[in-house]
Order: C-alpha cells, then sequence, then structure tokens
C-alpha cells in the first residue's frame, strides 16, 4: 500500500482530515493547495476534484473527496489505529450514522443559520429544524464520553471539528453535552498539533493571521 497524498489547505475543511491525520500519526504526504492564488481551479486539480474543492486525497489510484468521506477511508486504510470499527462490529452502523449526519444535517443548519436563510418548509432542507439537529447531537453525545461510547472514532474527528467551528462562528451554543465533549476532543494533543500544523502552513502560503 502506497502512502496516501493529501491535498491541503489551511483554515479550511481539510483540517478536519488534518486532525485525523496527526491522530493516525502522520500517515498523509501533504501536497499544499493555495486557494487564494487559484491552485484548486488548476486543470491539474480539476482531474483529482472536479468541484475545484480541497480536501482531496490520492491513494494507489483512487481519488478520494470530501472531509467525511476522507476521513472514513483514512481510519480503515489503517485499520490497525484502531479509529474505525470493525466490518463485523455491531457499532458500525452507529459510526456510519453520526459521521455523515455531520455534513448532510449539522452543516446546512448552521450555513443556514449564519446566512440568515428561512426555510418555508424546513423538512425540504434535509435537516428539519435548528431543534432537532441540536435534540439529535444531544443523542449522538449519550453514549459515553465518545460517539461509540469510551472508544473514540473518526466519527468523532468529524463531529468534533465541525461542533467545535459551529461553536467558533456563534451558529451553536457552548453549552450542556456539547460544550463538554467539545472541550474533551480540543483537549486532545492531535487537535493542537493540527492548529500549529495549519498556522504553519498559513504562514508558509502568505496567508494573513
Amino acid at each position: 500500500m502506497g502512502q496516501p497524498i493529501f491535498f491541503y489547505c489551511p483554515r479550511t475543511r481539510a483540517d478536519t482530515v488534518m486532525w485525523l491525520n496527526e491522530e493516525l500519526g502522520g500517515v498523509c504526504d501533504i501536497k499544499l493547495v493555495n486557494i487564494k492564488e487559484g491552485e484548486h481551479k488548476s486543470p491539474d486539480f480539476l482531474t483529482i476534484n472536479p468541484m475545484g474543492k480541497v480536501p482531496a486525497l490520492v491513494h494507489d489510484g483512487v481519488n478520494v473527496t470530501e472531509s467525511a468521506a476522507i476521513c472514513a477511508y483514512l481510519a480503515d486504510a489503517f485499520a490497525d489505529k484502531g479509529f474505525a470499527p470493525a466490518l463485523n462490529d455491531p457499532k458500525r452502523g452507529l459510526y456510519y450514522r453520526w459521521m455523515f449526519y455531520c455534513p448532510s444535517c449539522i452543516e446546512p443548519m448552521m450555513l443556514d443559520k449564519l446566512g440568515g436563510v428561512k426555510r418555508e418548509n424546513p423538512m425540504a432542507a434535509g435537516y428539519g429544524s435548528e431543534e432537532d439537529v441540536l435534540k439529535s447531537i444531544n443523542v449522538a453525545l449519550s453514549a459515553g464520553p465518545y460517539i461509540l461510547g469510551e472508544k473514540l472514532s473518526a466519527a468523532d474527528i468529524v463531529m468534533g471539528s465541525l461542533l467545535n467551528f459551529a461553536i467558533m462562528f456563534g451558529a451553536i451554543e457552548k453549552k450542556g453535552k456539547i460544550a463538554d465533549y467539545v472541550d474533551r476532543m480540543t483537549s486532545r494533543p492531535a487537535f493542537a498539533k493540527t492548529q500549529e500544523t495549519s498556522a504553519k502552513y498559513a504562514a508558509e502560503l502568505g496567508f494573513e493571521s
């Protein structure tokens, strides 16, 4: 198995994948993509992700895009690291459920709220209502310190990253189980390392602090 090539730009959704990469011990070869210079829209990059977005991953000839999908892929590719339940583990379904709930429901709700979007028919948006989303998050966090109970998984990296982002921008209030969970996740050494890595690459690319 070859080394995954991770196309990364700091201060983007790619930081979620970088966090998991740090948790896995730095398994990826990092390739910087300067979105301020339009490198994500270059012909070469568009062959990897026609959407022209980071993150993206290339591994053994396979292109993988979307943060949650990349995290799921890496957790399986490096199964010995213990960040995904085995295929025959009953918790595998729960793991998928909450990992993909993040981009399917939490993020659209958050973006609608920050953008002041009012839906005449909330169910048409796919996430229902903000109240529905918050109730569901609290259900996800009721199993224990992590989504699967006592065991940390890649689903926690996806959930923790998104909730931290939502709190930072005021889309979700930091209180109760959500506050405890985000504090627990962001106290991890790999999160601190991700912050350092993001700042280093941001400076390298000339991004303003």
